[in-house]
Order: C-alpha cells, then sequence, then structure tokens
C-alpha cells in the first residue's frame, strides 16, 4: 500500500461483497447475524472512541429505513440504517450550527456508553476500516435522503440492491450512488505555498484551494481553473498524488501539486475570504499550531496530508 493510501477514510481495503447485492436471501441471512451502524441526522453512533453497532432487532432501528449492506469486516457482516426519524428526549442536548457540532445525543435504549457525535470531531480516533465504513454508510444514506424520487418522471422511487440502488416503479429508471469529484491542491513557488481560507472557518484556520470538478473538464484543468478563480495565480504543472473519501456529504478529494508560475494574489471574494503565500519554515510553526496567526487544516483532512508530506520531502 503506498502512503498515498494511509489518509484517513482510505486504505483498509473493505470487502464490500459487490456480487450479493443482488440475493435478497441472502441479504436477509447477513443482516440476522450481523451489525447495523445508526446514523441520526448525518451522525453516526460511537462508543469509546470506535462506532457503535447494534444488531438488527435492536430497538434504535425503529424508525430505520432502507438497511445497506457495506460489505465484511472480518466475518462479520456489516450494514447501516438511517433512523433521523428518531426524536430526543426533551432537555437532550441540542444540534449546534456551524463548522463543528460538538453535541452529543443518547438514545434512551443504549448505554450512557453511546452517543450520536459529529464524525469530524470523531474521525481521528476511527481505526482505519472503521473509518472506511462509516465513511461509505454516511455517503450512501445522505444520497437515499436526497434522491428519493425519480429524475426522469417525479415518481417516488425505491431501494434495491442491498441499498446500492433506486428504481422507479412509474419509468423503470435505475438510479446509482454519486459521488462528487473534488480537486484539492498544494500550489508551490519556490521555496513557499498558496493557502487560503473561506468565509464562516474557525479564526485563522487556512487550507489549501479547492473547488469542484465541473463536467467536461480533466483533473488537471480543474485543478488550474479554480486556483486562478480563487486567487488569480496562472500555474504550470499539475501532477496527481493522493485521493480521500470525504462524507460531508459525498465527495471524493482529489489531491494535486501544481507549481504556479504567478504569484500576485488577487483574490474572487465569492470564492474565498483570504489567501496567502507561507513559506517552508513558517508552514513547519504553523502545522505545530505554534504560529501567531495562522491555524493549520484540520488533522484527518487530506489538506493536512498533503502539506505534513511536503514538509517531509515525500509528496510523491
Amino acid at each position: 500500500m503506498q502512503l498515498a493510501e494511509t489518509v484517513t477514510f482510505g486504505g483498509s481495503g473493505l470487502n464490500r461483497a459487490a456480487e450479493l447485492r443482488s440475493d435478497a436471501q441472502a441479504q436477509a441471512d447477513l443482516l440476522a447475524r450481523g451489525w447495523v451502524l445508526p446514523i441520526w441526522r448525518g451522525k453516526p453512533l460511537v462508543q469509546a472512541g470506535g462506532l457503535g453497532w447494534v444488531t438488527s432487532d435492536s430497538v434504535v432501528l425503529h424508525h430505520a429505513g432502507v438497511r445497506v449492506f457495506l460489505g465484511f469486516d472480518g466475518d462479520r457482516p456489516c450494514f447501516a440504517a438511517d433512523i433521523t426519524g428518531w426524536q430526543p428526549d426533551a432537555g437532550a442536548e441540542a444540534v449546534q450550527a456551524g463548522f463543528l457540532d460538538t453535541s452529543e445525543q443518547h438514545h434512551p435504549a443504549l448505554p450512557d456508553s453511546f452517543a450520536f457525535a459529529e464524525l469530524r470531531a470523531t474521525m481521528l480516533s476511527l481505526a482505519a476500516r472503521e473509518a472506511e465504513l462509516v465513511a461509505t454508510a454516511k455517503a450512501v444514506l445522505q444520497w437515499h435522503r436526497s434522491h428519493g424520487f425519480c429524475a426522469v418522471c417525479g415518481a417516488a422511487s425505491t431501494p434495491a440492491m442491498a441499498g446500492w440502488q433506486r428504481n422507479c416503479p412509474a419509468c423503470g429508471a435505475q438510479h446509482f450512488p454519486r459521488t462528487d469529484p473534488v480537486v484539492i491542491m498544494l500550489v508551490t513557488h519556490g521555496n513557499r505555498a498558496l493557502l487560503g481560507r473561506s468565509p464562516g472557518w474557525p479564526e485563522g484556520m487556512y487550507s489549501c484551494l479547492a473547488g469542484f470538478v465541473e463536467p467536461g473538464e480533466t483533473v488537471e484543468a480543474a485543478v488550474r481553473r479554480e486556483v486562478f478563480e480563487e486567487a488569480g495565480i496562472r500555474l504550470g504543472a499539475v501532477r496527481y498524488l493522493s485521493s480521500q473519501p470525504w462524507p460531508f456529504p459525498a465527495s471524493l478529494m482529489l489531491g494535486c501539486a501544481a507549481v504556479a508560475v504567478t504569484d500576485a494574489i488577487t483574490l474572487d471574494p465569492n470564492e474565498i475570504e483570504h489567501a496567502l503565500w507561507v513559506t517552508r519554515e513558517d508552514m513547519v510553526s504553523v502545522m505545530a499550531s505554534t504560529h501567531p496567526l495562522i491555524k493549520p487544516a484540520r488533522k484527518g483532512a487530506i489538506a493536512h496530508f498533503l502539506i505534513q508530506n511536503w514538509l517531509a520531502d515525500r509528496l510523491d
């Protein structure tokens, strides 16, 4: 396994057993002996630093919709279910708006050690296999929530293929989970790297520039377009480095390295709030959280991974 596959949410080698998705009897048998990961309003159930699994007959799943078959963790079949229909008791901790929701919600049928928690706050505590399982679960369940109607005729669609497909009973169209490709790039100019920040981020937090790949566009073209649109900087060589599933809600981050041929920054305020060049020496203190003004990209994000490996001279 290459270093590039060690990003958070990647590299666990999950056996997704896609050949079993169409076998209804096999799915029923697997569900009966498997474990289910409940997700509430996008928050997975966690326990003691890991994921919180329940059995298929747990009362926690009373409000659950489709059970999505994720694959096998060893010999254990793993599923996920959305229980957004459940309402916490009066007086429960409220969901917090903003960049990071640090609130936790507890289900009365589970011990207090179980809680629904924001994945951004818990992802670093997960083992690689757990991280891939929850990234898959969160993305596919979000797709079911947002794609309940046929995009062809507008009729209500129904889950199929163990949660990996939706079929339209009216016109026969078949729909599949989507992943949105996003380029994220470490742009360098000599001994400096380009960082930017979006409005609404925590004060002082900066990261690599990023943006969605448009239809008909190569990864390299998307990198050049996004950097020019956001910061007015022209790029020369662009190369792909690493990818990361990013389940917020369902993106695939395509990490790239790019060499700038101009360095004058012209911001588009509709895209980013601020951008600046940071020397390698200053970046060391940024990543150590000792810089007086700049806070690093969040640990676990591919931006942090790219910058860290640039500093270590192993960005390949």
